[in-house]
């Protein structure tokens, strides 16, 4: 799926001539009417699984109980496979298992290859129960993955923020160290140190909020998410942002902020969606004074190279293509990158400060804040 203004834009184009990319012998790099057949030890359950596939409805001992996403079967149906292609499973574990115990599952993908063959791969994992306490459990919790499965079931079940508040305040709940009372004790470990972040920019995006686009662009950025892997799901969810300055001589990750937004400074914000070059006034200033140009000042054409190079392999990599904006603070598309920041400053009542923001949305800190607050009431 790709989303474009019209059929002659770069980002139509170029994402359609990628889908015929073919590989060293001429095929598409693509599967076709593909079934997943899921394959469990007694212990555990399949639940069900969310992405790109539909349930076929087969029964058996593997089928849980529990339904999440395409449940109540063990073998689902998927249109088309490709390298990103990626499918989110859930597993339920109905008793008691005994610590050291092994469990193991198997997938089974069966396939139409462009070549005219039926092809079936086969992945078999084994993992080993460990004892059910609550230090076990924190330390192999994985917060990236979790932040995306949780985008996951909330974009298929149609979950607003309440829910996504709710399961928030009961996770941090039962995994912070705090004394009760006393907001200054407040601690979360560092398996868990981003998740609240990555459920702020999740309630703020456009898999939760609707306001200012259109039910196709909606639909376009809800079917993406549930295809790409962790990666691309969490620049989805939380964009990167990469800051260009004289100060240092490689692009350096810096926070998605307001305060982020110099003047002496060009920033690189990838969204997955698009792909953002900002740049500072002072830097915009000199762009038009085109000291560019000047050979005194090759310094600065590096400079302003650097985050075009940059961006320009994101978009050769990257399908389906993203849309590339350039702009500088101040300028109508600008918007890109503020709607996206933290605003931690937005300015006075009075005045508008400089680099402040406009909106209503409350900051990270007032999030978090709040957060804190009702996981001390309990």
């Amino acid at each position: 799926m790709v989303m474009s203004d019209s059929f002659s834009m770069s980002v139509f184009k170029d994402s359609f001539r990628k889908m015929f990319d073919c590989d060293e012998n001429g095929y598409l790099q693509i599967g076709f009417n593909a079934y997943v057949d899921i394959f469990t030890s007694p212990d555990f359950k399949c639940a069900g699984a969310l992405g790109g596939l539909s349930s076929t409805q087969k029964k058996g001992t593997f089928v849980s109980e529990v339904e999440v996403g395409e449940a109540g079967t063990s073998q689902w149906q998927v249109g088309a496979l490709d390298k990103n292609t990626t499918m989110a499973f859930y597993f339920d574990v109905p008793g008691n298992v005994a610590p050291n115990s092994q469990g193991y599952l198997q997938l089974q993908t069966y396939y139409s290859h462009p070549s005219g063959q039926k092809r079936l791969r086969v992945t078999t994992i084994s993992h080993r129960y460990a004892s059910p306490n609550m230090a076990n459990i924190a330390n192999g919790f994985d917060q990236e993955a979790a932040a995306v499965l949780t985008a996951r079931q909330a974009v298929y079940h149609g979950h607003g923020q309440e829910v996504i508040d709710r399961m928030l305040i009961k996770l941090v709940s039962k995994f912070a160290d705090y004394r009760k009372d006393r907001a200054d004790t407040f601690k979360l470990s560092e398996e868990f140190a981003a998740f609240p972040q990555f459920m702020y920019h999740l309630r703020r995006s456009h898999f939760l909020q609707t306001f200012g686009t259109s039910p196709d662009e909606t639909a376009y950025y809800r079917t993406i998410i549930m295809r790409e892997n962790t990666l691309n799901s969490l620049v989805m969810i939380q964009p990167a942002l990469l800051e260009y300055s004289f100060k240092h001589e490689l692009p350096q990750p810096v926070a998605l902020d307001v305060q982020s937004l110099k003047n002496d400074i060009i920033l690189l914000m990838d969204t997955f969606f698009c792909v953002v070059v900002w740049r500072g006034e002072q830097i915009q200033r000199w762009c038009d004074a085109k000291y560019q140009d000047d050979e005194q000042y090759a310094s600065f054409k590096t400079l302003l190279q650097a985050p075009a190079t940059d961006a320009k392999q994101i978009l050769t990599d990257r399908f389906p293509v993203p849309k590339f904006i350039q702009t500088s603070a101040g300028g109508s598309q600008a918007r890109f990158v503020t709607a996206k920041v933290n605003p931690s400053n937005t300015g006075g009542a009075s005045a508008i400060e400089p680099g402040a923001v406009i909106t209503d949305d409350q900051s990270l800190r007032a999030f978090m804040d709040h957060l804190i607050k009702l996981v001390m009431k309990g």
